[in-house]
């Protein structure tokens, strides 16, 4: 027998999420984010050892009445069958007490690695269901998670800590040739931490710029920078902000540069022998290609002042539990394809969670919509919509793995809330979603 209760020892509950490495939004810090929705902390137990940890959001919405959702899922051992039985008597019970209309859960349990079925993925599936959740297959009522991410290892089959070079050697070759030739082209890049921002204000207007820059490009629903402040505070331990930079007269001293060494060249030509014209040669078409790409960067940049400095690329991470979320993240539209910046920022994340020890690096979310169900009654291959193939291609591209999650189950307490809430709720976020791309425009 399992015993269940309220939590009050925050504490113990964090350190037992970390100590499973569960997720951010699975631990007490991550309701002080969420201010609009209330919270409950419960815990189970098996005699003196604590075997669960759940944290519950709740929130009251027109016409749906009171939704309960735990952000992925209770933090348990899912192949514990008395366990998850036990704790789901237990929850419907607290559900009926407050007069919920249902609970949603969506567990990090991956269904598909690359392509490649999880029999974890299955189990749980079988498992939930039996216990009486249903699985809701349409992917636009999802709250938080999306059921597709996109992760990179960051540790050998031993467990050891791949070097960030050898990740980067498995990298798609444009991948590569960014990240090596972003210096050369101007690009420069701080980490900044909560200390800096509440020490210098500029830092978070700047990552601000690039943020409202890509979400005007993507149409993603833009953040003010008052959420992303809080979030970093909240988190103040595990989370930074890195902006990459575009120097304008750095890159014009790089250019005169190899102007200077082009002379040279032109020079030895002169006298070169026959085996070494070629080479020569070479060497000078290299730096004529990249002065017609230094062109390009200053004909987009004539409205700046030759020494300004640019934010161009902007990236907020937060690493828990072993995995580094990259929450925010983007590029300018200016001198955006010239320097690949977002390959030089993401790289640069990359190297930051090696060094902070993280066992996977989470490259975010991809859209799909809504799969068929398998004969087994779980979600069917997820394909990145029209909108995100291009999006899916580019995070793949760092040697990321295709991870396709279990997806969303409820627990329905009042069955005529919860149609209004599964039918309802879609219709309303994509009304808002207009509504917010023609305040944009």
């Amino acid at each position: 027998m399992y015993d269940f209760r309220i939590e009050t020892d925050l504490v113990a509950f964090d350190n037992f999420v970390k100590a499973n490495k569960g997720s951010y939004l699975q631990c007490s810090k991550w309701p002080e984010v969420k201010t609009s929705w209330g919270s409950r902390f419960y815990s189970g137990f098996f005699g003196e050892e604590r075997v669960l940890t759940c944290l519950v959001l709740s929130r009251v919405l027109p016409v749906a009445g009171e939704i309960w959702y735990i952000p992925c899922g209770p933090l348990c051992d899912y192949k514990n069958e008395g366990l998850q039985k036990e704790f789901t008597d237990f929850i419907k019970a607290e559900m009926k007490k407050a007069g919920a209309t249902c609970l949603v859960v969506d567990p990090l349990i991956p269904l598909r690695i690359s392509g490649e079925t999880q029999e974890d993925g299955i189990n749980a599936h079988k498992l939930l269901t039996s216990c009486g959740y249903s699985l809701n297959p349409k992917i636009e009522t999802y709250t938080y998670k999306h059921p597709v991410q996109t992760y990179i290892p960051l540790r050998d089959g031993d467990g050891n800590i791949i070097p960030s070079d050898k990740i980067l050697k498995n990298c798609e070759k444009g991948v590569r040739y960014s990240v090596r030739i972003g210096t050369t082209r101007g690009l420069e890049s701080k980490l900044y931490t909560y200390e800096d921002v509440k020490k210098n204000p500029q830092i978070m207007d700047d990552f601000m710029s690039v943020m409202q820059d890509t979400s005007n490009r993507n149409d993603f629903v833009s953040r003010d920078g008052d959420y992303c402040k809080n979030l970093m505070e909240k988190f103040s331990d595990s989370s930074d902000i890195i902006i990459v930079y575009y120097n304008k007269k750095k890159d014009c001293d790089l250019e005169n540069e190899r102007q200077a060494k082009k002379q040279e060249l032109l020079k030895a030509l002169e006298t070169a022998p026959e085996k070494k014209i070629k080479g020569i040669k070479g060497d000078i078409e290299a730096i004529d290609s990249n002065t017609k790409n230094f062109e390009i960067r200053m004909d987009e940049t004539k409205d700046y002042p030759d020494d300004a400095i640019i934010p161009v690329a902007g990236g907020f991470t937060l690493r828990y539990g072993g995995v580094a979320s990259c929450l925010f993240g983007g590029t300018r539209n200016i001198i955006r394809n010239n320097t690949r910046s977002s390959h030089y920022l993401n790289y640069l994340r990359i190297c930051k969670s090696i060094e902070c020890g993280c066992d996977y690096h989470d490259l975010g979310y991809v859209l799909v919509d809504s799969p068929d169900l398998n004969s087994d009654g779980t979600l069917g291959e997820m394909k990145p919509n029209k909108d995100f193939v291009g999006i899916n291609e580019f995070k793949l591209s760092f040697g990321a793995d295709y991870m396709e999650f279990i997806g969303e189950y409820a627990l329905v307490g009042n069955k005529l809330k919860y149609y209004l809430y599964s039918n309802l709720m879609p219709k309303a976020k994509k009304l808002k979603m207009k509504l917010v791309k023609l305040i944009r425009r």
